[in-house]
Order: structure tokens, then C-alpha cells, then sequence
């Protein structure tokens, strides 16, 4: 069976075609690329994420603003935010896609449940996912580049990341995006960082216990050798009222609420 000019063109990079019995090569869009276009068209503030966190006080717009761009936020039909997950050698890893109402809150429809741009992806291409983005990693991993003397904090909801970046900007904020998103791996390109963890608050403690262990399995792993110890705030887990901890509020709610200011060094 012959080898097509297609494949030919693949193997060496090129998108191979015929015209009038010419033939036009031209470099083939690398995933990285793709995956940048995608991130690039979807940058707005026009979501409903945006506009809930000026309505809200969290954020005036100026800042709203500075947060999109530095955490590359994006947006989607019927006002969803794209959380981009971003390597800091910029391959994007995936998007989630949220819907928040005037209350700041994530929106409970069925209709409105989180979504990944992979899932989104491989809908509009028949099931396949063309690029096949469906890798996660933190939410702002991005900005560790060129900022390795800066500590890395790390909370559960993107939306707590993008607030405290703006009140706390002498720390990276970075998101797991869940209470169990914290496998290893995950952890590596903050190796050589001053890291700590804000577990958000629960009755039992779960989230801290979850988080705690999550930090020693990550110091054992023969990539962190040499880097600081990772640290967990027992903030919330010491300090949060039972009411508090019944509504499982994070650190934002909780600075909030309490009207607490946390200084520089004291995270």
C-alpha cells in the first residue's frame, strides 16, 4: 500500500496540498500553537464571573482588568468563564469552563455544571478531541515564570486565587481547582518555591487532613529534594467559627467575614 503525500508531509512537519498540479507546503500548526490560539480569542472580561466580582466589592474593574489578563481568563456563550490551566513554558493543559451568579457564587443548574474546552473540543469534532488538551495542572502555574524568588500560595477555588493575587500580590496564587486535585505531579514545577497551602474550612477537617498529607507525599518525591518544606495553614482549621466551617468557607470568605488583615510573612 503507497504512502500518501499527507503522511509524508506529517512526518516532516508540513501540511502537504495540490492545486492545479502545484504543490504547497506549509508548516503544520503545533498543538502548542492551537492551544495558544485558544486561549488568545477567548481573553475577555465580558463574563459573568467579571462583572459578579465588581458588583461584589472583591474587585473594581481597573483590577478585574489586570486579573484577566494575568491569569488569561477567557469567556464563552452564555457568560461562562474559561479558567485556563497554563504551563509556565505556555502549553496549555486545559480550560474549565464555569458560570458564576451576582452573587459571586457558582451557579447550581444542571445546565450550568463545570465543563472542560477538551469536553467542549471533542463535542464539535464528533467525540475526538483534535488536540487533545485534556493534561491538567494547576490554575496560574503560568506566572512562576521568571518569578522564582516569589512564594507560591495555593488555595482550592481559581476564584479565591484571582482575589487574593490582587489584595496579596507579593505571592503567586495558584488554584488545585479541588479538594482532591493535588496528585504529585502536579506539584513539580513548584520545586525550589517557598510553598503554602490554604485548605478551605470543613466541619471534620477533611480538606486540612487531605492537604497535609498531600504535602508530605509531595516533599517525598525525589524532584523536591532540596526545596523548602511545604507548609499548610491551620488558619481556617483553628480560627473558623463552627458556622463557618458548616458552610465550608475559604480563606477569602473567611478575611472577609472576619475583617482580618493578614500581613506579609504571617500567610
Amino acid at each position: 500500500m503507497g504512502i500518501s503525500l499527507k503522511a509524508i508531509g506529517r512526518e516532516l512537519g508540513l501540511d502537504v496540498t495540490v492545486r492545479a498540479g502545484t504543490l504547497l507546503t506549509q508548516p503544520l500548526p503545533t498543538e502548542t500553537r492551537w492551544q495558544q490560539l485558544y486561549w488568545r480569542n477567548s481573553l475577555s472580561i465580558d463574563s459573568s464571573f467579571c462583572r459578579a466580582m465588581v458588583s461584589a466589592g472583591y474587585l473594581n474593574w481597573q483590577q478585574m482588568l489586570d486579573a484577566v489578563c494575568r491569569y488569561r481568563l477567557g469567556a464563552i456563550r452564555h457568560e461562562g468563564v474559561i479558567f485556563w490551566q497554563i504551563k509556565p513554558d505556555e502549553v496549555v493543559c486545559n480550560g474549565k469552563v464555569m458560570y458564576y451568579g451576582a452573587d459571586c457564587h457558582r451557579r447550581k443548574e444542571k445546565e450550568f455544571d463545570p465543563t472542560w474546552v477538551s469536553a467542549l473540543l471533542a463535542r464539535r469534532h464528533g467525540g475526538k478531541n483534535k488536540d487533545d488538551i485534556t493534561r491538567h495542572c494547576l490554575f496560574g502555574l503560568h506566572l512562576l515564570k521568571g518569578n522564582v524568588d516569589v512564594p507560591v500560595a495555593v488555595v482550592e477555588a481559581e476564584k479565591t486565587a484571582v482575589i487574593l493575587s490582587v489584595r496579596y500580590p507579593q505571592y503567586i496564587w495558584l488554584a488545585t481547582g479541588g479538594l482532591y486535585e493535588t496528585q504529585p505531579e502536579k506539584f513539580r514545577p513548584l520545586k525550589g518555591h517557598k510553598v503554602i497551602l490554604f485548605p478551605d474550612a470543613d466541619p471534620k477537617g477533611v480538606a486540612f487532613n487531605r492537604w497535609y498529607e498531600a504535602a508530605q507525599t509531595v516533599m517525598a518525591q525525589p524532584y523536591w529534594e532540596g526545596s523548602p518544606p511545604i507548609r499548610v495553614s491551620a488558619i481556617l482549621e483553628q480560627q473558623a467559627t463552627p458556622d463557618q466551617k458548616r458552610r465550608k468557607i475559604d480563606l477569602v470568605e473567611f478575611i472577609t467575614e472576619n475583617k482580618q488583615i493578614i500581613h506579609h510573612g504571617k500567610l
